[in-house]
């Protein structure tokens, strides 16, 4: 099935995101994304993992837990418009979850197992969308955003996240 991004059910604050994969079909955007991702982690050595690349910035490990905390958090928002439930979701505060996320006690290599199985089960969870279910939106952090949306959120997310690892910890 052919999509595209809805313009009509897109925040301002996610449309960067979406931008960067906004060309390809959204199941594809999430499969092409990941296996490029997963190779890129699996390169880093474990002696990085723990490396800002500025005080105050989340370590690489942080910044894989970040990645994974919002697909997790998007995917489950997807889920619950889909299903048409409308009940508004609040938002997240990544500043909080990064700290909480216990990064520094998994290696490098686990985080990408997890992140490898994740994926998976969101392919799953949107394969099973039908095109209604694709077009259903809801509110959350105050903003209207469609189930098609999120997946695009969801890959771009992890696009920028990657150009972030490439142009500022692995330079």
């Amino acid at each position: 099935m052919k999509t595209s991004p809805d313009p009509a059910t897109l925040p301002p604050f996610y449309q960067g995101y979406v931008s960067l994969v906004s060309h390809l079909n959204m199941m594809d955007a999430l499969r092409s994304t990941f296996h490029v991702t997963d190779s890129l982690i699996r390169s880093i050595p474990e002696s990085k993992g723990e490396y800002r690349y500025a005080p105050g910035k989340w370590s690489i490990k942080e910044l894989l837990c970040h990645m994974l905390d919002a697909e997790r958090i998007f995917a489950y928002r997807a889920l619950r418009f889909a299903r048409n439930d409308q009940t508004e979701l609040p938002g997240f505060d990544e500043q909080v979850y990064a700290p909480n996320a216990n990064a520094h006690s998994r290696t490098l290599n686990q985080l990408a197992d997890e992140f490898k199985r994740l994926r998976s089960t969101t392919i799953d969870l949107f394969e099973s969308f039908t095109p209604d279910m694709l077009a259903r939106s809801g509110k959350a952090n105050n903003n209207l955003i469609s189930v098609i949306n999120l997946g695009y959120v969801i890959a771009g997310h992890e696009v920028h996240h990657r150009n972030i690892l490439t142009e500022r910890y692995l330079k």
